[in-house]
């Protein structure tokens, strides 16, 4: 195992102090990003660097946080109800108060995995262009939570779909029913003035083909919200080798649909650069938050292959940066 020094060293003349010189024109000495940046990978706490980004900025922000899975865990009990004399303020003007069970036991690495992710959830509402979505993607032991959270944070009326992405493969459970899935929850900023085009998201084909003309079987059908869709092969081309690595099929479908040419993207739990990955391919811009090194690292070689029109040149000034005119890709210390 490669200690935290030992990765700091590595990285030492690669990502340098963050300074505002380097975010352009206009940039306050607090500012970590404007639109004006180009592709950018920070570096940090994505808490503090988020209330440092501007409101209303990106069209669609996607999150794949911790799935909380602790070995040594239990469950606590939480319920969000509105009331006139709540302790927070939902987005809507409306006030509410978050109401926890006694925590048994917990052991996972954030403690209390509800305070550490609620507020990255409300920075994001703010962050949202007023067309955005906010995609949130969980497993089964903390979606049921994120959904009541997500209502009482947007309202809703807000809530867009629970997307079900459905996979075979894995060691299979004897004792229960084998967990083949994940859930990504889909809320809007604005439910009457939400951008989405499926139109140009990759189809599927019909379970029933004989039942509709050859003419719609050979086109394929537009996906519901039930996606069947493997997982990163472990021994294909798109494997980083980073552990939650999730597929770029997954995002190409979502950044498709929910965004347009030229719009910013955010993941602020960034991980393997998928979110990146795919927003290039489709000519858009992103902004992507890890507070791992590891993450970087696989994130910097993976934006420097040239199948993702990037050269690894080192730029001489605050921040390394990857470009060749095609796409850049900026990297930060936050």
């Amino acid at each position: 195992m490669i200690s935290g020094k030992t990765w700091l060293d590595s990285l030492r003349g690669v990502i340098q102090p963050y300074t505002s010189a380097s975010r352009g024109p206009g940039a306050s000495k607090d500012t970590v990003w404007s639109p004006d940046s180009p592709n950018t990978v920070i570096l940090g706490d994505n808490l503090p660097l988020l209330r440092k980004l501007p409101d209303a900025q990106f069209q669609l922000i996607y999150i794949d946080p911790p799935f909380n899975t602790g070995r040594v865990q239990g469950r606590q009990t939480m319920r969000i109800t509105r009331s006139k004399n709540g302790t927070r303020v939902g987005f809507k003007g409306q006030s509410y108060e978050q109401v926890k069970g006694r925590l048994l036991s917990y052991d996972d690495s954030f403690g209390d995995y509800w305070d550490f992710l609620e507020p990255r959830l409300e920075q994001a509402w703010r962050l949202l262009a007023p067309s955005g979505t906010l995609y949130v993607h969980l497993d089964y032991r903390e979606s049921h939570y994120a959904k009541v959270a997500l209502d009482a944070l947007f309202g809703r009326e807000c809530f867009l779909n629970e997307i079900i992405w459905a996979y075979d493969y894995g060691a299979r459970a004897k004792r229960r029913w084998p967990a083949k899935h994940d859930t990504i929850l889909v809320y809007v900023k604005d439910p009457l003035h939400y951008y989405f085009n499926s139109e140009g998201v990759d189809r599927e084909p019909y379970m029933a083909p004989g039942l509709v003309t050859p003419e719609k079987a050979a086109r394929g059908k537009l996906p519901t919200d039930v996606w069947w869709h493997t997982i990163v092969s472990p021994t294909g081309k798109e494997k980083t080798g980073y552990p939650t690595q999730k597929p770029i099929g997954i995002l190409r479908r979502i950044i498709e649909a929910s965004s347009r040419p030229g719009d910013w993207v955010l993941d602020f739990f960034a991980g393997s650069g998928t979110t990146g990955a795919a927003a290039v391919e489709l000519g858009r811009r992103f902004l992507l938050i890890d507070s791992n090194p590891e993450a970087i690292t696989v994130m910097k070689e993976r934006f420097g292959r040239a199948n993702h029109g990037v050269d690894g040149r080192v730029d001489d000034g605050a921040a390394r940066r990857v470009d060749d005119g095609a796409a850049s890709v900026e990297f930060v210390a936050g």
